[in-house]
């Protein structure tokens, strides 16, 4: 129990001193386009853009990998039910609302880290820009007010691990 405790306050003392920095009118700008671009629908566009270019074996393996990723998410979702940060903390409203009510794990994160890890597996070049945009995505989901950082970091986790255990799987 006090180590559910001790991470607890850590992520109340590290989600706080992002929102420190939320009075910057930039930064929540930069936030709102950089989590945008972790939404579903872009996903989609990416897999038709694999499709076209032939590239059979990623639009696969993206397709196989959300379709484990977001059987996983809701599963974990469901189960473990932590309040997002605009109930958990009395008087803090989020920048945005939300798609959902509970806010562990991070499916933005997730989504963004298993795109990263497969585009990566075939594209090793993409790196350089795809793990910047992943990390990114994360750290705008604090700023925005809707997950606390180990909300992110287990999204993370979560993305990366599904698309490695994925990736060895097939080759």
């Amino acid at each position: 129990m006090r180590i559910l405790q001790s991470i607890h306050q850590f992520d109340l003392n590290a989600f706080s001193w992002c929102l420190r920095r939320r009075h910057r009118k930039k930064v929540i700008w930069l936030s709102r386009i950089v989590s945008y671009t972790a939404n579903g629908p872009l996903y989609a566009l990416a897999g038709a853009l694999f499709a076209f270019l032939n590239e059979w074996t990623l639009v696969q393996l993206l397709a196989m990998g959300f379709a484990i990723e977001r059987l996983i998410y809701f599963v974990c979702k469901t189960s473990f039910k932590r309040n997002r940060p605009q109930d958990a903390i009395p008087g803090f409203n989020s920048v945005i609302t939300p798609s959902d009510q509970f806010s562990f794990p991070s499916g933005h994160t997730s989504a963004a880290f298993l795109v990263t890890a497969i585009i990566v597996s075939v594209f090793p070049a993409a790196a350089f820009v795809l793990y910047p945009w992943a990390i990114s995505v994360g750290i705008a989901r604090v700023m925005l007010g809707v997950h606390f950082p180990t909300d992110t970091m287990a999204g993370a986790l979560m993305g990366h691990t599904i698309a490695t255990l994925l990736i060895l799987s097939v080759a």
